[in-house]
Order: C-alpha cells, then structure tokens, then sequence
C-alpha cells in the first residue's frame, strides 16, 4: 500500500501560471480526465512539500499531454498496457538537458514511478475514474543508477571560494560562501527562517535548517566566515527580513530557488567552472570532509542525511583503504615484473589466486547473520562504531580493556583509533565507579 505520510505543517503549492494555462488547455481536451489529475494535485498539497507537488504537475501535465495528443484517452481508467508501453518508448526518446542527449534514465525512473503512484493511490482510494488494475509493473520502472556525486577539485573549490569573497555584490558573496560552507540544499538556504541562527551556550553560533526535502530539520555548526556574512547581511536588511520573516531577504524581496542556482552558476562562471549548481557545493564540502577523516555519522548529520547508506556514497570517491591496498599490491606486481624473467628470483610473498582465496577465507568470522569475509590486513571501518557513539559509557573496570585495545592499535600503527581509546581510558580512570 502507498500511504499518505503525516506531517505537522505543509507549506502551501501554488501552480505557476505556465501550469494554470497547459492545464486550461487540457480540459478543453479531456475534461474528466484533467478534472482528476487536478484533484489529485490537490490532495498531494495536504501532505507533501511544494517541491514534490511541482515535480508531480510538471509528471501529470507530460502525460496528460501526451494521452491527449497521441491517444483516444479521456478518462484515468481508460489507460490500458498498450498505453504504457507505447508511452515508455515515447519517454525514453524525448531529449535531454544536454544536446544531443535523450531524457536520463532517472529522469524516465522518477517520471514512470509517480505515475504508477498516481494510478496506484487512485485505486486506494477508490475513485470513481480509477482503472481496476495498475497497468504499471514494477518492473516497468528502470532500475535506479547511482553515478558518483559531481565534487569540485581542491582547486576548482579554491578557486570558486576566491571568486564569491571577491564578488561586489552582498548576495552573491553570502549565497554562495553559505552553500559552501554548510551543505544545505538550494530550497533549504531559501526557507530559513528570521530567527535561524542561534547562539548555543559557548559552542558558536548554529543554523537551524527547516524542515526539507527528507522531513527532518536539523542544526548544524556555523563558520565563522559564515556567521560574520549573517551579522553583516542582517544589519543591513533587517526591515525586509522582518517583513518577509525570511533570513534571506533584501530590498530585492526573498531569496528564490532560481536567483540560487543563477548566482551559483554565475560565480563558477567567474572562476572558470562548467556546470555549477548549487548542488556541487554540497558534494564538494561531503567529499572535503570524508577525505579529511570525519567520521560518516557526523558527515551524515551535516547535510541531514536520513541514513548512512546516503552518506557512504561519497566514500566511493576516493577511499583510503582502496588506495592503500592499490599501493601496496603495485609493490608487488612491480617485484613480480621486474624479476619473472630470473628463474627462480620470484617473491615469496607473492600469492598465487589459491593462496589468496586460502588466506581470506581461513580469516572469515562467524556473525549472528552470516559471515564476515574481511582480509585481516584490512581495517574495518565499522570497527569502533560503537566508541564514537554520544551514547557510549565506559568506567574504571573496563580499563583493562581498553589497554589491550589501544596497544592492538599501536601495534598494527592505526594512530586514530589509538588516540581515541587514550582519549577512553582517561575518561575511564577519572569516572566515579
């Protein structure tokens, strides 16, 4: 079943004017058939974000389009599998963003998705134009593909940065070195609130980000660079953000989603970068941050990441432990080259695939649901999981323990996770039994 999700608070959709006149046209066309699509938009305004509801029109307004122009359609429940077959090879052939280029295939998955979930929700609902079976498979939807997030170099970032503290203009510099510096989304920079930053105690100042894409609001740490751009920003604008009861508002009225990815695009431009959006920044700053060793679940909690499958996507990137083992494999290939033509001089401590394969599994574990295949030179990234945890106590009869742990660390040269049972066993030893 397709579940309306409950939230506490829905901001309102309104149809831009382009989507009031297509669907004017529409209904001159198949007037039942708009009438139901229409009523549905209105129904997913009670329960999703304008976002969301903006991407479904924009759906419903192709299809009804296309079923109009192509088809003898009228009514919702006269879609059949004929329909949907000859509307898929249609979608799969509309161009893309790029010359040249068709309609990507997320674009076609999320397209085809929320149409069998209008049909689908219809049905649930028993509405009177409802088909009696959803003429969408599941296996109608192309499998989702998960390309490497699109990242700024260290000196394609440098650059950019250098390009937004120069610009002359005060709202470029703030949208710009904001998204940098925190990872919000475009819309999530647009919808702060008057009163988003906060002063917690000593710890700084901290950005309170609305309730978004993922339905959670989240805080995160302010830069000082950052909280230094807000002061400046809001003693000159403080009238219009009282007004407009929007943190990002100046003479020009609030902030838009669109002056976001304009100003974004345009300091790239500057510094020499093709493509810019909002978007890159907060790959850029998920990538600067894992390759500098910040622990995924902090990352994860940066961008509101609802878990860490989101966030391991930027490990793919560039991941040490690849890294490491490619570097030390190349030592042994380069030996391996440089002596396979002296009879008898090959390494020792070159394996054969036997070996290998011998090795690993004489080295797997036991788990309560399977087993765990781990080389024993590899370190495990989930290893001290538990000890980073704000969760996690210890006391003076576990010190023991955390000793052996520690010179385990030392001995196999991992200087972080030795640094942190130090930090545990001191903490350990100070603690009240």
């Amino acid at each position: 079943m397709i579940a309306a999700p409950a939230v506490e608070h829905v901001e309102p959709w309104f149809p831009s004017n382009a989507s009031n006149r297509e669907w004017a046209v529409l209904s001159a066309r198949a007037p039942q058939l708009t009438a139901t699509m229409r009523r549905y938009l209105l129904q997913l305004t009670t329960f999703l974000v304008p976002r969301s509801v903006e991407m479904a029109d924009t759906t419903l307004r192709q299809l009804a389009r296309w079923l109009t122009t192509e088809t003898d359609v009228v009514i919702v429940n006269q879609i059949t599998r004929a329909h949907v077959e000859d509307y898929k090879v249609w979608l799969a052939s509309q161009p893309g963003r790029a010359d040249g280029d068709t309609l990507a295939k997320n674009t076609q998955r999320h397209r085809l998705r929320m149409i069998r979930i209008f049909l689908e929700r219809l049905i649930e609902w028993d509405w009177p134009d409802a088909p009696g079976r959803n003429p969408i498979l599941h296996g109608d939807i192309p499998p989702r593909s998960e390309p490497i997030p699109k990242f700024l170099t260290d000196q394609q970032a440098a650059a950019f940065m250098a390009a937004a503290r120069n610009h002359p203009l005060p709202r470029y510099r703030l949208v710009a070195q904001v998204l940098a510096r925190s990872g919000l989304r475009a819309t999530e920079l647009c919808e702060l609130a008057a009163d988003a930053v906060t002063r917690i105690g000593n710890d700084g100042y901290w950005l309170r980000v609305p309730v978004g894409k993922l339905r959670n609001d989240r805080m995160i740490p302010m830069h000082p660079d950052v909280v230094e751009l807000f002061a400046e920003w809001t003693a000159t604008n403080s009238e219009h953000i009282r007004a407009s009861r929007r943190l990002l508002a100046d003479h020009h009225d609030p902030i838009d989603r669109r002056t976001v990815h304009r100003i974004v695009a345009r300091i790239g431009a500057i510094a020499g970068i093709d493509d810019m959006h909002p978007h890159r920044l907060r790959h850029t700053l998920a990538t600067q941050a894992i390759n500098r060793g910040m622990r995924l679940e902090a990352i994860a909690a940066l961008p509101g990441h609802r878990s860490l499958e989101m966030t391991l996507v930027y490990a793919k990137i560039t991941d040490r432990v690849v890294a490491d083992e490619y570097a030390s494999v190349c030592e042994q290939i380069d030996a391996l080259y440089n002596t396979a033509a002296t009879p008898g001089a090959l390494p020792a401590e070159i394996e054969t695939a036997a070996m290998a394969r011998l090795r690993q599994e004489s080295h797997a574990r036991m788990l309560g649901n399977g087993m765990c295949t781990r080389p024993v030179e590899l370190d495990c990234r989930m290893e001290t999981i538990c000890e980073t945890c704000a969760y996690f106590d210890t006391g003076p009869e576990f010190v023991p323990v955390l000793l052996r742990q520690r010179d385990h660390a030392k001995v196999h040269r991992q200087t972080d996770r030795a640094k942190l049972y130090d930090d545990l066993i001191t903490r350990a030893e100070t603690s009240s039994p």
